[in-house]
């Protein structure tokens, strides 16, 4: 896949980034994500430093994303759990059913 080059603006610097061809605007859409993460971050914290504000934003994203993923991994444990009593029901109802014919 090609490369493509766009350039971003991220904590009032401009940056040229290289990107897969296709997916420039999700680059730029997480460009302003993170500078809308970082205007957030930098009025409830005290920062001192852009640098110490892209680190905590940095943080805050991961945090966020982590939460996600374990939000995923329970969900589909508890569709798993309501799969596994559809199945088990499907089964008992089978059963039944040939018992009842038998």
């Amino acid at each position: 896949m090609s490369q493509h080059s766009v350039t971003i603006e991220v904590a009032n610097r401009r940056l040229k980034i290289s990107c897969p061809s296709g997916q420039e605007s999700s680059l730029l859409l997480a460009a302003e994500e993170l500078n809308q993460r970082l205007l957030t971050d930098s009025k409830t914290c005290s920062i001192k430093t852009p640098e110490q504000s892209l680190v905590m934003t940095a943080l805050n994203l991961s945090n966020d994303l982590l939460a996600a993923r374990k939000e995923i991994i329970d969900e589909r444990a508890a569709l798993q759990s309501k799969i596994d009593l559809l199945q088990a029901t499907i089964k008992q109802a089978v059963i039944s059913e040939y018992l009842k014919k038998a």
